[in-house]
């Protein structure tokens, strides 16, 4: 049957997960307000000399879109569409430092060369000679989930066989002391952070590189199939509810189809009201959450999907994501609900093949 289906999944986190079994090595840091990814070995894939001109997010990027190629054993994919709401901040700033510096003049291009939102998706094709469509959206919180709508719109119309897919955002300093400023990011006094019933503005940030490798049939290594996903702008709390079940509604769901959710919390108190619908809509509903373990950026919802698409293959809610406590004995259906200030909210239907 054709579709959307996640064939090979590649991750760089905050957290140990490029090489080991799933949510196996999982830290939760409350004392931090900044978590960093943990890079993993890169000399087996980019060459010495290049990696250290690379920015870390393209490292990243390389690195978790090769290990979801090899495990969903695509060579050459006719589509790499990558989401980004940053881009490769760090060789931005070191660019706009430069002008600075040197008044204008004398200025090397390469930091502005790699400073470009598409760096990532470039550099990818780059390393596999994939000379076939290459799209980058920047669009805020919902980078990837446009990513994601592309590659669905492409499979489901016959235009490709298989799509990459991924979603990257890198720290770097200058931009972390603004977000610091403007009390985005957690002040020291809020210490201990918490993602659940917290009483502080701002958010842990984060940063990571999530890719997935989908194709319109399934395979032996399929974590689940994409549905549908939906976007929306700006929306009052108490309109979530509706977004909600008219999405489900859509694709000839209710609440009660639904077998597990995964809530984007990421405990900035201005905003928790958007995840109300935990206690009201799927009250009776097993939930699960991942920001205290990735931390918040603008792709963080593609480490959401990862995890939501492991519980599908895997059918368990792993004790250091559950939300409320229940669980039920099969997982169908799973929904993940995101938001970011308010804003670029997105819904993602995932659905079990094995079943």
């Amino acid at each position: 049957m054709k579709g959307c289906y996640i064939n090979g999944m590649g991750i760089v986190s905050v957290q140990k997960t490029f090489d080991s079994e799933f949510l196996s090595e999982m830290t939760i840091n409350e004392t931090e307000n900044v978590l960093y990814a943990q890079q993993p070995s890169y000399k087996e894939m980019i060459p010495p000399a290049m990696i250290r001109r690379m920015a870390k997010g393209v490292k990243m990027g390389i690195y978790a879109s090769t290990k979801a190629l090899e495990e969903a054993e695509i060579k050459n994919p006719d589509a790499i569409i990558t989401g980004t709401g940053m881009g490769c901040v760090e060789d931005s700033e070191k660019f706009l430092k430069a002008i600075l510096d040197n008044d204008e003049q004398f200025l090397t291009p390469t930091s502005f060369i790699q400073s470009t939102h598409n760096t990532v998706g470039a550099q990818i094709a780059l390393g596999l000679q994939c000379k076939n469509y290459n799209f980058t959206y920047v669009n805020g919180a919902v980078s990837m989930e446009t990513a994601l709508i592309d590659a669905k719109m492409q499979l489901d119309n016959n235009e490709v066989t298989n799509v990459l897919v991924g979603g990257i955002d890198e720290t770097s300093q200058h931009t972390l002391d603004l977000f610091k400023l403007v009390q985005v990011i957690k002040s020291e006094e809020d210490k201990p952070y918490s993602v659940l019933n917290s009483n502080s503005k701002g958010v842990v940030f984060g940063e990571g590189a999530n890719f997935f490798a989908l194709a319109n049939t399934s395979t032996d290594t399929t974590y689940a199939k994409i549905e549908d996903v939906s976007i929306y702008s700006a929306l009052q709390p108490e309109k979530v509810a509706n977004f909600v079940t008219e999405f489900l509604k859509a694709n000839g769901l209710s609440v009660s189809d639904i077998d597990a959710v995964v809530f984007g919390n990421n405990g900035d108190a201005s905003y928790d009201d958007y995840y109300k619908i935990s206690s009201t809509l799927f009250n009776e509903t097993p939930q699960a959450f991942y920001k205290h373990l990735s931390g918040e950026y603008n792709t963080a919802s593609g480490f959401g999907l990862w995890i939501a698409a492991n519980i599908m293959k895997q059918q368990q809610i792993p004790a250091i994501v559950q939300m409320n406590g229940l669980e039920k004995e099969s997982y169908k259906t799973i929904l993940l609900y995101n938001q970011y200030l308010g804003k670029d909210h997105s819904l993602i239907l995932l659905k079990n093949v094995k079943a």
